[in-house]
């Protein structure tokens, strides 16, 4: 009997992480993590925008098969979650990031970057902007 009990609190320390992770919402409900970062995709640490009038857009983007975005930057965070297809980001300073159905994307702050739908399916974003009122959510720019 004493070596039952055992057993059990070994489980119980084992799944009480799991336990008390789900308990975060109510029964039936599921959680699923995407994507926990700390660095943008050219692996640079996670810029935030201060600022005193905080705006928040989410929106669709739509990447035809051959498209790309043409290079530009955000002065604020921005995050997308690829919803359909696969997508090639050149991100000045030469690196590169591919991104595929599933993905979290934390795109890059004030840096140039190029999105290119090289696949045969059109890339479908959904895209959250966390920026401020006035303040352009895409600034168009040249190829670095």
């Amino acid at each position: 009997m004493h070596k039952n009990r055992v057993w059990a609190g070994i489980a119980l320390l084992i799944l009480m992480p799991l336990w008390a992770w789900a308990g975060e919402y109510n029964a039936g409900v599921q959680s699923n993590i995407i994507l926990r970062a700390e660095t943008m995709s050219n692996g640079e640490p996670i810029d935030y925008l201060d600022t005193d009038r905080p705006q928040v857009t989410v929106m669709t983007v739509d990447i035809a098969p051959g498209a790309g975005t043409g290079w530009h930057s955000h002065p604020m965070p921005v995050y997308a979650y690829v919803m359909a297809g696969q997508l090639t980001v050149e991100i000045e300073g030469g690196k590169t990031a591919e991104f595929m159905e599933g993905d979290a994307i934390i795109e890059v702050v004030n840096l140039r970057h190029n999105g290119t739908n090289h696949g045969k399916v059109p890339v479908k974003l959904l895209v959250f902007y966390l920026g401020a009122k006035d303040v352009p959510n895409v600034i168009k720019g040249k190829r670095p």
